[in-house]
């Protein structure tokens, strides 16, 4: 099957070449192709270029994008879409003047998921979490990072692993599942840290790894959850089963988290709404990406990452959701995108190559996806007519989207 896109008018983040990711001032060029063409075939990106060198083929679907903006799927590296229920009479609490802390502490936050996770049932929590999955590929994401971590017992973590796993079996979507058991001490471990951490090592993990399903570990490291030291534990085990680590960290406190990090091979470094310079520094000429959540900040008011520090410097940089019931009930990256701008003063071209290219490596994924490159996924975003995809982070709230392809095939 060929399809074929003519007359569009941008055709962004055009790489002739696959590369890995995007660094300090190369995240503000975004390249692009005006009045331009697009060959699809099965499910994969085949030609591209302007509408002058636009190839004749007789059996291909033609899709005239006049006037409309042509993109790779956003690629959300970082989301809790897989829970039960919802915490909306948290959101209630903060309201009237509690701190995310104050709700913890009552019992609420990540233990009152995990009380109502345990509660109800595989199919239920499938049910849920595919009308989330469902809603997020209508707003344009075209490859999705799900965490467990709402669980907390072993039974309840896998249950959690195995509705990811059979969200990847029923949607096109690219999905990459990471094990969080290390996402909060439930009450009954909260004076035996040591308990709960060898129930992770030598209980979860080697289940999760004799049914494959996980592909990364994390863990929330921060003041009040996991230390450095237990961090660093559960990444040396992961790393025993061939996960890598995608972790938690500095979203209220810096206390040398990211140097571990970066020690240990992460793949990702989360959240930082807190960095230091020795934060940068340690950083910079390594292969582990900082991710920053901007929805987080805005929903439970809190920092924003300092992007523009960061990327000042030289570091690469992603954004994704955090889509999860507590902090984040939202997974719509287009809003993600225009935080980026507004709050974190990314350019636009920073927040798109931040939301695409190096939001795929963030999941491990650069090689098939995050960009217009031959041989890569056909994954794409079609606008509405548009004068300019600034429109995109500009008009905040509005629904741009036209079409979403993913796999070569158009969503409903």
């Amino acid at each position: 099957m060929k399809t074929l896109l003519i007359n569009i008018k941008e055709l962004l983040q055009v790489r002739e070449n696959s590369i890995e990711m995007v660094s300090g001032k190369e995240m503000n060029v975004l390249p692009l192709i005006n009045d331009a063409f697009l060959l699809i075939e099965n499910n994969v990106i085949a030609e591209f270029g302007k509408m002058d060198d636009c190839p004749t083929i007789s059996d291909a679907k033609i899709i005239d994008a006049t006037g409309k903006i042509v993109l790779p799927t956003w690629v959300d590296s970082h989301t809790h879409i897989v829970y039960a229920g919802n915490r909306v009479q948290e959101f209630v609490d903060r309201i009237n003047g509690l701190s995310y802390e104050e709700i913890a502490n009552r019992g609420g936050g990540i233990l009152n998921s995990a009380k109502k996770l345990n509660e109800t049932s595989e199919n239920e929590i499938y049910e849920q979490s595919k009308l989330r999955l469902e809603e997020v590929m209508q707003q344009g994401t075209g490859a999705v990072e799900i965490k467990s971590g709402y669980g907390l017992t072993v039974e309840g973590e896998l249950k959690m692993l195995r509705v990811i796993k059979k969200l990847k079996e029923n949607y096109p979507i690219e999905i990459k599942a990471t094990f969080l058991g290390a996402h909060a001490f439930p009450k009954e471990f909260k004076e035996n840290h040591a308990g709960y951490i060898d129930l992770i090592i030598n209980e979860m993990l080697p289940k999760i790894a004799e049914e494959n399903l996980a592909d990364y570990i994390d863990a929330f490291l921060e003041t009040g959850y996991f230390s450095v030291e237990e961090t660093i534990k559960i990444m040396e085990a992961g790393k025993k089963y061939g996960l890598q680590a995608k972790i938690h960290v500095n979203q209220f406190t810096a206390i040398d988290g990211i140097k571990a990090c970066v020690e240990n091979n992460a793949l990702s470094v989360d959240h930082l709404e807190v960095v230091t310079d020795e934060d940068i520094a340690v950083l910079k000429n390594s292969k582990t990406i900082p991710v920053a959540l901007p929805s987080c900040s805005y929903f439970i008011t809190i920092p924003y990452t300092p992007a523009r520090k960061m990327i000042d410097a030289g570091l690469p940089f992603a954004v994704a959701t955090d889509f999860n019931p507590g902090t984040t009930p939202s997974g719509n990256m287009n809003f993600v995108v225009a935080a980026a701008c507004i709050k974190m003063k990314m350019t636009p071209e920073e927040a798109v190559n931040a939301a695409t290219i190096n939001g795929a490596y963030a999941m491990g994924i650069s090689k098939t996806h995050g960009s217009i490159t031959k041989g890569k996924k056909a994954n794409i975003i079609i606008t509405k007519p548009l004068t300019s995809f600034y429109q995109l982070p500009y008009e905040f709230t509005s629904n741009l989207i036209d079409k979403v392809m993913i796999e070569g095939e158009f969503i409903s």
